[in-house]
């Protein structure tokens, strides 16, 4: 009888159509490093894993994702949360769950005369980003407390793409290069020297815990009502970042998202995204948030900041903390 009955639920299961998988579209950057995780997490399927089905939406840049976000054509994107605080004084309820650590550096060439953010005086700078762009800022906020100089008019400034200023760095058109970790990397390999790590400088400026500045973005609404598809899509995202982080993990699979060429560009990409993991997401990391946030608003004033000239307290999504 038992054998029955386990034969008729059998077919009943194969009568009854499987619930569909909810999905959750990503809205990614082509040469965003969050590419590398989610392509790791679809190769591996940790999505179905975890019941979900996550759908990738390339994007031509940062412009493009914040509308394909507001306009509700992607659930969710990567960028930074003053960005998200500045939306929320716009009307915009968008909420920020981070995602890494990892910010920039200034490289100069290996022989340069350059040993300080002192000696940038009057040098060219290439700055990966805008005017507003928060490793920017945060550069400025310390070369004035250790030098008291102002880099905004201390420098002659580029401002561009990554891969372009790396071109002009390679070829002797900068002095010194501000750009994103995975941009840098590349350029140190060739023998660039570090000047400065952005990740260091809020210790510096008087912020105690390492604090995300870019994570996944949504809008509030849409997080409530599909909450159990956004915890299953970071524990995913975790289970993806363990593989791509655990002793002797495969790198090559990636060698056309991270244009690695070798095992040593490779191991230098791993340890930089392992790295950004964040560890802590607390009320004491979050405090702290809203210093930087006074740090920048400072300097970015009501261009960074629109009607929020302080962190709006419902940029992060209370449901995450670790």
């Amino acid at each position: 009888m038992r054998a029955l009955v386990l034969g008729m639920v059998a077919l009943l299961a194969l009568a009854v159509p499987a619930r569909a998988a909810e999905s959750i579209r990503l809205g990614l950057l082509a040469f965003g490093t969050v590419q590398w995780e989610i392509e790791t997490l679809r190769a591996e399927a940790l999505d179905a894993a975890h019941g979900i089905r996550v759908e990738p939406v390339e994007l031509a840049g940062k412009d493009g994702s914040a509308v394909a976000l507001l306009g509700g054509s992607v659930d969710a994107i990567v960028t930074d949360w003053p960005w998200v605080s500045r939306q929320r004084g716009m009307g915009h309820d968008l909420v920020f769950v981070p995602w890494s650590l990892m910010t920039g550096a200034v490289l100069v060439p290996a022989d340069s005369p350059i040993h300080s953010l002192a000696d940038l005086a009057g040098r060219r700078l290439g700055i990966a980003g805008g005017p507003l762009d928060k490793s920017w800022l945060l550069l400025r906020a310390l070369a004035t407390k250790r030098h008291g100089l102002d880099l905004d008019t201390a420098v002659e400034k580029t401002f561009g793409a990554p891969p372009l200023l790396s071109q002009q760095m390679t070829a002797g058109r900068l002095d010194a290069l501000l750009t994103y970790w995975q941009a840098a990397a590349p350029l140190e390999a060739k023998g660039f020297r570090r000047l400065v790590d952005v990740a260091s400088i809020p210790a510096e400026l008087g912020v105690t815990h390492a604090i995300p500045m870019v994570g996944w973005v949504m809008r509030r609404d849409w997080a409530a009502s599909h909450a159990a598809t956004v915890t299953a899509f970071l524990a995913a995202e975790n289970d993806a970042r363990s593989r791509l982080c655990a002793e002797g993990a495969d790198w090559r699979r990636l060698d056309l998202l991270t244009k690695a060429a070798d095992d040593a560009s490779r191991d230098r990409f791993r340890r930089g995204f392992c790295a950004g993991i964040p560890k802590a997401w607390g009320a004491s990391e979050r405090a702290d948030a809203a210093r930087i946030y006074a740090i920048l608003a400072a300097l970015g004033g009501p261009d960074l900041t629109g009607s929020s000239p302080g962190l709006d307290p419902g940029t992060f999504w209370p449901e995450v903390s670790y």
